[in-house]
C-alpha cells in the first residue's frame, strides 16, 4: 500500500505594504484551492478613484497573494489617473484596458503566484444588491 500525502501550498510570504488604518475593502473571494476558476471573488469599491480604491484592496489581498504588481481594468470605469502606484516601496502598474476584455472586473498579477480576477460591483450599487453580488460571486464558475 502507498500512502501519499497532499499538502496545500502555502500562501507567499506578505509584503511590507504601509499600514491601512481606512476603512477595510468590501471584498468577497471564493475558498482558496481546487481547481482553477474564471472569477476569484468580488469588489465592491466605494469611488471609481482607483488610487484611493487600490491601498485597502491590496492590504486584503497580501496575506492571500503576496505582492501584486500589476492590475488591469477597464479605463471607462474609472477615472483617469496615473499608470503607477507606489505602495510600501514598490511600484504597482496600473494598466487601463479599452477593449472589452475587462468590462466590469479587474485582474491582479501577482509575480511567482498567478493572478487574482474580481468581478467590480459599482461603487453605486445599491447596498443590498452589491451584498447579493458579492455572496454569489463566491460560488465557483469552473473554466
Amino acid at each position: 500500500m502507498t500512502i501519499t500525502t497532499v499538502t496545500e501550498t502555502p500562501p507567499p510570504p506578505a509584503c511590507a505594504l504601509p499600514v491601512w488604518d481606512g476603512p477595510p475593502a468590501r471584498l468577497s473571494l471564493i475558498h482558496p484551492g481546487g481547481s482553477p476558476v474564471r472569477i476569484d471573488g468580488a469588489w465592491w469599491p466605494r469611488t471609481r478613484d482607483v488610487t484611493k480604491e487600490l491601498p485597502p484592496l491590496l492590504a486584503a489581498l497580501n496575506g492571500r497573494w503576496g505582492r501584486i504588481t500589476d492590475i488591469t481594468l477597464d479605463a471607462a470605469n474609472w477615472l483617469d489617473g496615473s499608470s503607477a502606484l507606489l505602495l510600501g516601496g514598490h511600484t504597482l502598474r496600473i494598466h487601463r484596458s479599452t477593449t472589452t476584455g475587462h468590462r466590469d472586473s479587474v485582474c491582479l498579477l501577482c509575480r511567482g503566484v498567478g493572478r487574482c480576477d474580481l468581478l467590480v460591483v459599482p461603487p453605486e450599487t445599491p447596498e443590498r444588491q452589491a451584498r447579493q453580488l458579492l455572496t454569489t460571486s463566491t460560488v465557483p464558475v469552473r473554466g
